[in-house]
C-alpha cells in the first residue's frame, strides 16, 4: 500500500457518487455518476471507471472516461445528463451498462468487451414490439436502473418515488432475455413507494430512488434510498420478483439511526453492497462543499448475519482499510466523517457551515494535486475521525490558516468529553503548521477535533508522532 486505505476511497479530488461495487476478473470496479466539484447539478461529467485489486483497496486506478453523455444518440448536443449506472456481465461475456438520461423516461444500454474499456451505445430496453419501456401506458418513470444478470438474461429495477408524486407505485422489475434489452415480463412492484407504503412494514422507510440488486447465497437483497433520502435501506426475498420483506438501514450518510442528530451534512445517498476477497461491503457516498451536487464515495465493511438481517453501520474514516489506521504520520482533514456544529449538530441549520472543500477548481489540469481541506471551524465546530490504533503517541500537530480568528483546536476521544490536549491556532493567510506535546492513550480510539475561538478557521491536515510506536 501507499497508505492506507481511508474514505472518500477515491482521491480527494475525485467526485463519483452513486456507487455499484462488482468484482470482475480479481479487481473491484466501482461504476457511478460523475459530479463536478462546485457544481450547481447533479452528475455534470461524463461516466469514469476506477478500480482496485481485491486485496487493496487503497490502491485505487484511474481507467479513463467510459461512456460520454452524447454516446446516446438521442443527446447527440449533451444537454441531458447521465444518471446513476449499473453493469452487468452478459451470457455472452460481454459487459453491459444500462443508464437514464435525466429527462428521458427510458433505460438506455451500452457494451463493452470488457469491465472499463470504452463503452459503445447498444439500444435502448424495450418491449418485443419496439416500444420502450417506461413509454407504454402504464409504466412508470425509468430512473436509476440496477441489473441483475441470472441465467440467459437479467433482472432490471428501476424507479423514482418523490413523496406524493401521482402514480409512482415503488420500485419495479422485469426480466431481460438473452439480449440484455427485450423484455420478457411485464413490470412488478417490488418495494413500495411513499404512497403505497403506509400499512406496511415499509412505512416511513419507503423506496425513492437507487435501486440496486445482489444475491447473496439463496437471497436476493434489493438496496435502495428511502424516502429519507440520506440512508441506504435493503429488503429480501427469495426470488428477484419477491415478494421482498422490509430489512432495516444499512447506513446513513449522517448516521441517523445510531445518533439523535447527524453527524454530518446529509444530502442524498446511493450504493450497494459488494463481496470482496471474503469480506462484504457497503457503499454509499457524502456530500461536499455544502452541497447535495459534489458527492465522493466512501464504504464501510458490514455483517450478515445468519438469519440475513445486515445491522446499520456507522460512518468511518477507516471504513476501506478494514480496521483501524495507524496514529502515525500525517493525515488529509478531508478525510473527516464527522463534521458538525455542536449547537446544531449536522451544520445544517445556521451558517456558516463547516464543510469539506477544496482549493483547486475541477479540472483535468488539477487531477492530483491535493488541496482539499475542511473551512468554516467556527467557534464549537467538530471534524470527528474514526478510528485510529494510538501506541505511544505524544506529538500532535495541524495545519492550518484563517483571518480574523485566534483560538485553538481542543482534542477529545467523544464531541463531549474533556479535552486531552489543545493546540493554539494562529491567523495567517498561509497554511502553518503547529505542534504540541499531547498523549494519546494506547488503543483504538475515534479523535474529534472542536474548535473554540474566534472567526473561523481552515484545516488542512493533522500529524501524529509516537514514541516507541509499535503499530
Amino acid at each position: 500500500m501507499k497508505h492506507p486505505a481511508w474514505n472518500p476511497y477515491l482521491p480527494l479530488w475525485e467526485y463519483v457518487p452513486d456507487g455499484e461495487p462488482h468484482v470482475f476478473e480479481g479487481r473491484v470496479y466501482v461504476y457511478g455518476s460523475h459530479d463536478r466539484f462546485d457544481g450547481d447539478a447533479y452528475c455534470l461529467n461524463d461516466y469514469v471507471g476506477w478500480s482496485a485489486p481485491v486485496e487493496d483497496l487503497s490502491d485505487w486506478r484511474y481507467e479513463g472516461v467510459l461512456y460520454r453523455r452524447r454516446d446516446d444518440p438521442r443527446n447527440a448536443d449533451g444537454s441531458q445528463k447521465l444518471f446513476a449506472p449499473d453493469v452487468a456481465r452478459g451470457p455472452d461475456g460481454r459487459y453491459y451498462l444500462y443508464y437514464a438520461l435525466n429527462q428521458t423516461s427510458a433505460v438506455s444500454v451500452a457494451v463493452c468487451d470488457t469491465p472499463a474499456g470504452r463503452y459503445r451505445y447498444y439500444g435502448t430496453v424495450a418491449y418485443p414490439d419496439g416500444t420502450p419501456l417506461g413509454a407504454r401506458p402504464g409504466d412508470e418513470f425509468q430512473f436509476d436502473p440496477g441489473v441483475l444478470a441470472e441465467g440467459e438474461g437479467a433482472w432490471l429495477y428501476t424507479g423514482f418515488c418523490p413523496r406524493q408524486t401521482p402514480g409512482r407505485t415503488g420500485a419495479r422489475v422485469v426480466r431481460l432475455g438473452p439480449d440484455m434489452r427485450t423484455v420478457c415480463s411485464e413490470p412488478v412492484t417490488v418495494v413500495p413507494g411513499p404512497l403505497t407504503a403506509p400499512g406496511t412494514p415499509f412505512e416511513g422507510h419507503a423506496f425513492y430512488e437507487a435501486s440496486s440488486i445482489r444475491k447473496v447465497g439463496q437471497r436476493y437483497y434489493f438496496i435502495y434510498s428511502s424516502e429519507l433520502s440520506h440512508e441506504l435501506c435493503y429488503a429480501t426475498a427469495d426470488r428477484p420478483d419477491g415478494p421482498f420483506a422490509y430489512g432495516g438501514t444499512l447506513v446513513s450518510n449522517g448516521d441517523l439511526g445510531l445518533s439523535p442528530t447527524p453527524v454530518a451534512f446529509t444530502g442524498n445517498n446511493h450504493g450497494s453492497v459488494e463481496q470482496i476477497n471474503g469480506r462484504w461491503y457497503v457503499f454509499y457516498h457524502r456530500a461536499t462543499n455544502g452541497s447535495s451536487w459534489c458527492r465522493q464515495g466512501c464504504l464501510e465493511p458490514i455483517t450478515i448475519l445468519p438469519d440475513g438481517r445486515i445491522p446499520q453501520v456507522e460512518i468511518t474514516t477507516s471504513g476501506p482499510n478494514g480496521g483501524p489506521l495507524p496514529a502515525r504520520g500525517e493525515y488529509p482533514a478531508a478525510i473527516a466523517c464527522n463534521l458538525f456544529l455542536t449547537d446544531a449538530a449536522g451544520g445544517e441549520s445556521r451558517p456558516p457551515l463547516p464543510r469539506i472543500t477544496q482549493q483547486a477548481p475541477d479540472t483535468d489540469a488539477d487531477q492530483g494535486r491535493d488541496t482539499s481541506f475542511l473551512e468554516n471551524l467556527t467557534d464549537r465546530a467538530v471534524a470527528g475521525y474514526k478510528y485510529f490504533s494510538c501506541h505511544g503517541v505524544t506529538r500532535m500537530a495541524v495545519k492550518t490558516r484563517g483571518l480574523h480568528q485566534a483560538g485553538r483546536l481542543e482534542v477529545r476521544l467523544a464531541p463531549a468529553a474533556e479535552p486531552i490536549g489543545s493546540i493554539p491556532v494562529f491567523p495567517g493567510e498561509e497554511w502553518h503548521w503547529q505542534e504540541v506535546s499531547v498523549s494519546l492513550p494506547d488503543g483504538v480510539h475515534a479523535l474529534y477535533l472542536r474548535f473554540d475561538g474566534q472567526g473561523a478557521v481552515s484545516l488542512a491536515a493533522i500529524r501524529f508522532a509516537a514514541d516507541n510506536a509499535v503499530q
